[in-house]
């Protein structure tokens, strides 16, 4: 089956729950009108549907390959590319001043989402080149700006993240690809990069390498860590091509999933170096780097969103199309497996993680935006620390449940989900990947305990429980059962990860190791009530809808039920986790190091 993007769900969110018309009054934004993003979205979702997300299975089938130092990507991957760019994709949420759109983060996450759910291995080459665009926009000289950004927004040139080391996985002190200082502004790098997405292609004139290294002398540890932009091709100063840098990509990954992205081992400086300019100050390149980070982390939570969606929509094709089994109410003959209570249990928990998962990103991207362009200093500030909080929980619940909705899609197929011919099998094994890269759950659960909780003695956390308490008391006020029903989930969901947040902010210091054993139930508890949240805000939204007697009664009916669905399924878990994180350090813990 082809892909076809759920607009209609992406624009109630966009309205309803992440308040365009609030992010349209935005000094900067005044062009992002209802109108003009309905338009962007139905345009993208034709690209993406027609041009990208036929090219997903054949690359899977035939992957992007190696040979003699370059990479020959999967069939169509280069035309598409061409195409992406040419039609202003890449430059959505980029400034206007270097060729972008210049439209809110919350009008391109959609776009991103769709162009995930067409095809997760295409979608991480301008995921990659967004990081290095922001990153430049943030720390990059003007020289820098003016060389590099209105290339990489074009999508004629595309980005890199160089970080990881054979020695140096998540733990960058371990960093140790050098910079020598060439006395004309310029360094030369020397070092290996491993796992660098797109590292290597044939889809762009120029790759642009964001690097870590470290320059002589630099202290030991994170600190002494700079960033330097290092390009495939050096640029000269009328902007042309020039010779070929000293970086080369030696061999490419044999993967699991995402078989057309090609993840390259790239060697720097191996014929007397490659030629790399600093960005910003030296020793602030981690700094620097988490702006990409944070970017490419919350796009990744988008890539799990994504991929729920496509396999969300493959089974419930398949579900209705598949003929097996007698209605268990009777039926003269076989039923289409939909109709099966176990099927629809699976269906909605892939459609319901799903909602809640598109949701809370949405919302999120919208305070990114409110961050950077509401005129009221404080609001700024309350909107970044909203954005911030949650960026660990979109990147590691999004992730995580794509996994969950993925393996429930191979489920709903039955013994044909486990044929790869079907095709279920390749969205679980794409999916494997997200809750890894650019952080595994682990260390995006480390930060929302230390840097986003601890930190503040749960101020932001606090802040954000008091706005859903707003909304059970509106849910209260309703007279409707299924209302009711989600309320009282919600209510106990709320007390939990309030009780939670106490318990971190209580036991940090005097018991570190029992409060991060409890780190990745915090984090996939903190998704649960906050999706669950935004799930309550669209119960309340299409009840009003339908008292009102507007719009689609169906498209607002299954909304409700969705909501409901989550509550009594999904967000019931939130005790569970509660006691487990409060109470369940000893388990963890229990065992020496020589018992395992």
């Amino acid at each position: 089956m082809s892909y076809v993007a759920p607009v209609k769900d992406m624009l109630f969110v966009i309205n309803e729950l992440a308040g365009l018309s609030q992010i349209n009054a935005l000094p900067g934004f005044e062009d992002a009108t209802p109108e003009t993003v309905e338009a962007v979205l139905e345009e993208n979702a034709k690209f993406c549907g027609e041009v990208v997300a036929p090219l997903n299975v054949g690359g899977d089938k035939e992957p992007s390959f190696w040979k003699d130092g370059s990479v020959t990507t999967s069939k169509g991957f280069k035309e598409a590319f061409k195409a992406f760019g040419e039609a202003g994709w890449q430059g959505v949420q980029h400034p206007v001043d270097f060729g972008g759109q210049g439209l809110p983060k919350l009008v391109a996450t959609p776009c991103i989402e769709m162009l995930n759910s067409a095809n997760l291995s295409f979608a991480l080459c301008p995921l990659l080149t967004d990081g290095a665009i922001e990153a430049l926009l943030t720390a990059g000289s003007d020289e820098q700006k003016q060389i590099y950004l209105e290339n990489l927004i074009s999508g004629k040139w595309t980005g890199t993240m160089n970080l990881t080391e054979p020695q140096a996985g998540s733990d960058l002190a371990l960093v140790r690809s050098r910079a020598e200082p060439q006395g004309d502004g310029t360094y030369k790098i020397f070092g290996t990069k491993i796992f660098i997405t797109y590292g290597e292609h044939d889809m762009a004139e120029n790759i642009v390498h964001l690097v870590l290294a470290r320059t002589p002398n630099a202290p030991e540890g994170v600190k002494g860590i700079s960033l330097f932009i290092v390009p495939k091709f050096m640029v000269n100063a009328d902007g042309s091509l020039g010779a070929r840098n000293d970086v080369h990509c030696v061999s490419i990954e044999h993967k699991l999933g995402i078989k057309a992205s090609p993840t390259a081992v790239l060697q720097f400086g191996d014929h007397g170096g490659a030629i790399g300019t600093l960005v910003g100050e030296e020793n602030r390149g981690l700094e620097y780097m988490f702006i990409m980070m944070n970017a490419a982390r919350f796009a990744v939570g988008m890539q799990g969103v994504g991929l729920a969606e496509r396999a969300y929509q493959k089974a419930v094709a398949y579900a209705r199309d598949r003929l097996q089994s007698r209605d268990l109410a009777g039926s003269a003959g076989a039923v289409a497996i939909i109709h099966h209570p176990d099927v629809r249990r699976m269906l909605m928990t892939m459609r319901a993680y799903t909602e809640a998962s598109r949701a809370l990103a949405y919302v999120t991207a919208a305070a990114f935006d409110a961050a950077h362009q509401n005129p009221d200093a404080a609001a700024r500030k309350s909107n970044q620390a909203f954005y911030e909080y949650m960026v660990p929980i979109v990147k590691g619940w999004s992730t995580e449940l794509s996994v969950e909705v993925a393996s429930l899609g191979v489920q709903v197929h039955g013994g044909m989900g486990f044929i790869e011919e079907t095709g279920a099998a390749q969205y679980y094994r794409d999916a494997r990947i997200l809750p890894i890269y650019e952080g595994t759950t682990a260390i995006q659960a480390n930060d929302l305990v230390g840097r986003k909780t601890a930190r503040d003695g749960g101020a932001t956390a606090k802040g954000i429980l008091a706005q859903v308490r707003r909304t059970e008391e509106e849910l209260s006020a309703s007279d409707s059962q299924d209302l009711a029903a989600i309320r009282a989930q919600l209510v106990l969901g709320s007390k939990a990860l309030e009780e939670v947040v106490d318990f971190v902010v209580g036991n940090m210091k005097s018991d570190i190791k029992g409060v991060f054993a409890g780190s990745v139930p915090y984090l996939k508890l903190a998704g649960i009530v906050l999706g669950g949240w935004q799930m309550a805000r669209a119960a309340l939204v299409a009840e009003r809808q339908l008292n009102a007697g507007a719009g689609d009664a169906k498209f607002y009916q299954a909304k409700i039920g969705t909501a409901r669905f989550f509550a009594d399924h999904i967000l019931s878990q939130a005790s569970a986790l509660r006691a487990s994180i409060v109470g369940g350090s000893a388990g963890v813990l229990a065992l020496a190091e020589e018992q395992f």
